[in-house]
């Protein structure tokens, strides 16, 4: 990932994959997601992802093999 010094264009999630929770779990220190604005959003979970387009069926994702989520948020601001 580039680095997101350019906070505009920074997305508001972003998700990484792992077949591991350590390395899922060290990425938030590995890429100092802290200093970018971003903090874990829930828990770092085994997950199978699926694509649908359209109205068809879904379509597994990496031929069905699950992998450990973790999810980091963008921080807003507190509108004290």
């Amino acid at each position: 990932m580039s680095d997101d010094k350019n906070d505009g264009n920074a997305p508001e999630r972003i998700t990484v994959l792992a077949k591991e929770f350590l390395p899922a779990a060290m990425e938030y220190h590995r890429r100092n997601m802290g200093s970018k604005g971003y903090e874990l959003e829930g828990r770092i979970t085994q997950r199978r992802f699926q694509m649908i387009e359209g109205v068809g069926e879904p379509q597994e994702l990496f031929e069905g093999e699950v992998y450990y989520a973790a999810t980091f948020v963008k921080k807003t601001a507190s509108s004290d």
